[in-house]
C-alpha cells in the first residue's frame, strides 16, 4: 500500500497525477486492456531506471523494449523522433500499444510527441523524474520538440494516460536541478494559489529538501494549479484579452529568450526565474503591480537560490527571440501580468519603452 495522492486533470480525456512513494506497481493498470508492447524512453543518466521499468513491464506480461535518448534539451529534436519513430515500427507498434516516457521534462515532451505523432496517437504514461517534470511538463498534454527558430515551435497536444511522480526519484536529483524546477512551482504560487508562496517563505531550505513534507505540500499544490487551469482549456483556445491556459506562461516569454539566446545551456527553471521578475518589473512599469508586488518575486525566488537577473547587452537578441515565441499573435507581443499577486491578467502590445526599461531592471 503507498501512501499516495491522486490530482484529478478533467480534460477531454480524464486522468490523474499521482503523487506518492513507490508507485510503479501502478503502471500496468495505467497501460489498459489490449497493451501488447510498451516502449520505455528514458535519457541516458536514467538508463537503469528505464531498464528496470522494461524488466518490471516483461515480467507483468508485457512486451517492453527500451529506447535511449540523450539527456535533457538534446533529446527534443527531430532527429532524435525519427529515431524513436524508426524503433517503434521495426519493433511493430501499433495503434493499442504504448509508450511510457521516463525522465525531465524533456524527456517526457520527446516522448508524449512520440506518441502524439505515431499511427496518429497512441496511449502514453508518464513517470516524471525531476520537480520541473512533476510540476509541469509531464502534466496538461502539451508535448513537442524545439527547432533552430525557437523551443517547442513543433509539437502537439496529447493527454496521457496517467501521470505516475514517485517522489523518491528526487532522491538522486541534483540540488541545483531540483531548486530550477521549484520556479515552475513558484509560478502557480505568484498566479493562483498563494499558499504555495507561503510555504516557500516560511522554509525555503526545508523545500529544498528531496524527502521534505514541505516539499511534497508545494508539489502537490503546483500540480493542482495546472490540472485546473488545463482542466478549462486544454488547447489553449484563447481569443484576444482572454487568458485562459496562457496564464500558465507567466515568466516564458522572457524565460524561453533568455534559452534560445544562451542555446539552451541555461535550465529551463532559470530562465523562467528571471522571465516572472522581468514581467513584475514590466507590470510595475505598466502601473498594474507595486514595489511590494515586485520585491515579493526577488524575495521567494532569491530564498530559493534562484537567479532573479540577467546579463546586460542582450537586449536585441532578447526581443529578436520573443517576437518568435509561439505565444507572440502575428507582430503582437503578450506578455501575462499580475494585477495583484494571484490575478494575472494579458498585458498585449505593451511600449516599446516599457519593454526596455523593463529588461534594464533586470540586468546583471
Amino acid at each position: 500500500m503507498t501512501d499516495s495522492t491522486r490530482i484529478p486533470v478533467r480534460a477531454e480525456r480524464p486522468y490523474d497525477v499521482v503523487v506518492g512513494n513507490g508507485l510503479l506497481g501502478e503502471l500496468p493498470a495505467l497501460l489498459g486492456e489490449g497493451v501488447q508492447r510498451v516502449a520505455v524512453i528514458a535519457p541516458l543518466a536514467l538508463a537503469a531506471t528505464g531498464e528496470a521499468i522494461r524488466a518490471d513491464l516483461v515480467d507483468q506480461g508485457f512486451e517492453a523494449i527500451c529506447l535511449e535518448v540523450p539527456d535533457g534539451e538534446d533529446a527534443k529534436s527531430s532527429e532524435v523522433a525519427a529515431f524513436c519513430w524508426g524503433v517503434l515500427g521495426q519493433s511493430g507498434f501499433t495503434r493499442t500499444d504504448a509508450i511510457v516516457g521516463v525522465g525531465g521534462g524533456s524527456t517526457t515532451d520527446l516522448a508524449g510527441f512520440v506518441a502524439a505523432t505515431w499511427l496518429r496517437g497512441v496511449r502514453f504514461v508518464t513517470i516524471p523524474t525531476t520537480v520541473l517534470g512533476m510540476v509541469d511538463a509531464a502534466v496538461g498534454g502539451k508535448t513537442g520538440i524545439n527547432v533552430d527558430a525557437g523551443k517547442n515551435l513543433v509539437g502537439a497536444f496529447h493527454e496521457p494516460a496517467g501521470v505516475l511522480c514517485d517522489l523518491q526519484a528526487l532522491e538522486t536529483l541534483p540540488r541545483h536541478d531540483l531548486v530550477a524546477g521549484l520556479a515552475e512551482a513558484v509560478k502557480c504560487g505568484l498566479v493562483r494559489d498563494t499558499a504555495i508562496l507561503d510555504l516557500v517563505l516560511q522554509d525555503p531550505s526545508a523545500v529544498t529538501q528531496w524527502d521534505s513534507p514541505r516539499l511534497r505540500q508545494v508539489i502537490e499544490r503546483a500540480i493542482a494549479v495546472k490540472a485546473d487551469v488545463v482542466s478549462g482549456d486544454l488547447r489553449e483556445r484563447i481569443g484576444s484579452g482572454v487568458l485562459g491556459r496562457e496564464v500558465l506562461n507567466y515568466g516564458h516569454t522572457f524565460g524561453h529568450a533568455i534559452e534560445q539566446v544562451e542555446r539552451y545551456h541555461w535550465r529551463h527553471g532559470a530562465a523562467i526565474s528571471v522571465g516572472m521578475v522581468y514581467v513584475a518589473e514590466l507590470a510595475r512599469l505598466a502601473g498594474l503591480l507595486d514595489d511590494g508586488g515586485v520585491a515579493l518575486h526577488r524575495q521567494v525566488l532569491g530564498d530559493l537560490g534562484l537567479p532573479t537577473s540577467y546579463a546586460g547587452g542582450r537586449w536585441d537578441d532578447l526581443l529578436a527571440a520573443m517576437r518568435r515565441d509561439k505565444k507572440t499573435r502575428g507582430d503582437l507581443l503578450r506578455f501575462v501580468v499580475l494585477r495583484g499577486i494571484g490575478h494575472p491578467e494579458l498585458l498585449e502590445g505593451p511600449d516599446p519603452g516599457l519593454l526596455t526599461a523593463a529588461y534594464a531592471e533586470v540586468s546583471a
